[in-house]
This record gives C-alpha cells, structure tokens and sequence, in this order.
C-alpha cells in the first residue's frame, strides 16, 4: 500500500504531467483554424459490418452509422467466407468468397451547427488554392533547375524491391543521382518506402542534404475498414502498412503539432496513396508551392506541380516557369533521353 508521501508526490505528478499536455492559447489558434466549416461531413464505419451483424447487438435496430452488405452471386459459395481481397480483389467476376458495397439505403449526410469550445475565439482560415499543374516527363533526365523552388518535396518512387512490380522500377544509382537538391534550398521532404527501399531511402536523404526528422506509417486497411492481414507485398511477411520518411532541409517555417504520424486508411489501386497525406502536408506548410514526383493522374492537386511519366500531357500555368520549359524544351518533349 502506497504510503501517504508516495500518494502525495504521485498526485502532484498527475497535476503536472495535465499542465504540460494542455494546448497554449496559440496552439488552441492554430487548430482552430484548421477546424471544418460548419461542422463535419464524415461518417463512421459500422465495427459490426453489416445491418444484420449490427441488428444482433442492438436489439433489431441497426445503429445511424455506415454499414456494408453482401455481393451474392451466382458463383459465389458463402460457406468460404469473405475474400481477403474484398474490393481491390482481381477477379470479382469468378471469385467464389463473399465481397461487400456499401449500404446506401437511406445514406444520409451528417451536418452540425455546434462547435466544440477550445476557448479562443474562431478564426477563419484564409487559405490560398492555386490550380493543379502536371509534367509529363521522365525524372531520370528531365532538368530540375528550370522548376524553382518548393517548400515541400513528396515522392513515391519506383523502388526496385526485387520483386516483380506491374510497373518499371529505377535502379538504386538512379535514384541517388536524381537532382532532388535543385528544388529545395530550405523546406520538407516526404519519401515514401517499402522494403528494402527504406535503408535506400535514409541514405538518399543523406546524399540529397536532408535530416530525417520523422516519419509517417500508413496502417493499410480494407474495404471493411479492417488491418490487412493477408496483403500481396512482402518476401517473409505479409505487409500490412508502409512507410514515408520526412526529411528537413534548413529551419523552415511549419505549423508544428498539428496531425499525427500514422495514417489509417483503406488500400487502393496499385501504389496509390491515401488522400490524407495532403491535408497533413498543408496543414504544415499552407498555402506554399509544392511539387510531387512519380506522380499519376489521381496525385494532381491545387498548390501542387506534379511530374511523372504516367500522366497525360503537360498543363503549366506559372507564365515565368512555362517561359523556362519551353526554352529548355522548345517541342514539348521532355521523355527522351538527351542525346
């Protein structure tokens, strides 16, 4: 039994510890600022699955959440269970196992009126959009002087993993001679890695003049919004999340304490990302010029200049940098290997 001095000290500890982790009035400013207008839209995922699932706990009455329902189809042999591939499964119009869409009946969207007092005062966000503009190109030998410069880098590779990719991969010399220190004099870097790429992708860091500062973990669930446990990745284990390093270049100025490093959202196609990685990214660094590379057409965003070889043509908006393209590109052409 704790003694009345050890009850004592443990107590002013507790009051302690509760007045390090209160936000200041500054940083209470700076969430609310970031704070959805007029409430938010989102719903949550029913745990339970399905309305009938939903129905056996509840008393017959499925809950106000989202819940999914069952694709049953002529082939389709319930007793197997759910496909471990459910909604990005490859063969949907044979495969025997059950998979799932969503339940719209009477999908109804949430709005509220309230706020949640933080005790300061409102602020309404100003920020700045500026519309999506796209390269296609071929990063091994496109010309990175002629872009400017970023406040915020982002990358998602095509690592040679050593295992066979639905896509070309660059080689590891690639890309460490890529011309990632062209874009940035001082600012942030997200690099996505997976496998043996993040050993690579700390010493591609290192090379390019960036400290590893910290790093986000995407937690990769399905379509039942359930942790992967069977995925197609991974020599020894199955890989139920990945990896995206920040690097800091300089002491540039971010809205620090904002977001948490994991990311929990549902897989997609191939290699695609989730979504939230861009709100993170502007709430550190709103309303400045940032850049994605190895990008696909469903990366192009407002306040971003995406490249990669997988988009469809060139849209350059910025007057001074579509003078520069054209001057160190005069066809267009910036796929080619230079002669």
């Amino acid at each position: 039994m704790a003694s009345s001095r050890e009850r004592e000290n443990k107590r002013i500890g507790e009051e302690i510890l509760e007045l390090l982790s209160r936000p200041t009035a500054k940083e209470k400013t700076l969430a609310e600022k970031f704070r959805s207008q007029g409430g938010t839209s989102v719903r949550e995922f029913c745990p339970h699955g399905t309305k009938s699932d939903c129905r056996k706990v509840r008393t017959n009455r499925p809950c106000e959440r989202l819940h999914f329902r069952k694709i049953i189809q002529s082939h389709t042999d319930e007793t197997l269970g759910d496909c471990s591939f459910l909604n990005t499964c490859f063969h949907m119009e044979s495969c025997k196992y059950v998979h799932y869409e969503v339940d719209s009946d009477k999908t109804r969207v949430l709005t509220s009126n309230s706020t949640v007092s933080t005790g300061v005062e409102p602020t309404k966000a100003v920020t700045v959009l500026h519309p999506p503009q796209w390269i296609f190109c071929d990063l091994r030998f496109f010309d990175m002087t002629i872009l400017g410069k970023f406040s915020v880098i982002m990358a998602d590779p095509p690592w040679d993993i050593h295992m066979e990719l639905p896509y070309g991969t660059l080689s590891d010399d690639e890309m460490r001679h890529l011309n990632i220190p062209a874009l940035q004099d001082e600012g942030l870097i997200f690099l996505w890695v997976t496998g043996r790429a993040m050993e690579l992708g700390r010493e591609c860091l290192q090379l390019w003049g960036y400290e590893r500062v910290d790093e986000l973990i995407w937690v990769k669930t399905n379509q039942l919004q359930r942790i992967i446990r069977t995925g197609r990745t991974g020599h020894w284990l199955n890989h139920g999340k990945e990896h995206c390093l920040v690097g800091m270049k300089g002491n540039p100025e971010i809205n620090r304490g904002l977001d948490a490093d994991i990311i929990v959202a549902e897989v997609r196609a191939t290699s695609h990302k989730p979504d939230e990685i861009y709100g993170i990214i502007e709430r550190l660094s709103p309303g400045t010029r940032k850049i994605e590379l190895f990008g696909r057409a469903h990366n192009i965003q407002p306040n971003w200049v995406t490249l990669g070889n997988q988009l469809e043509g060139t849209r350059i908006l910025d007057e001074e940098l579509l003078k520069r393209f054209y001057a160190q590109y005069p066809d267009g052409n910036c796929v080619a290997k230079p002669k």
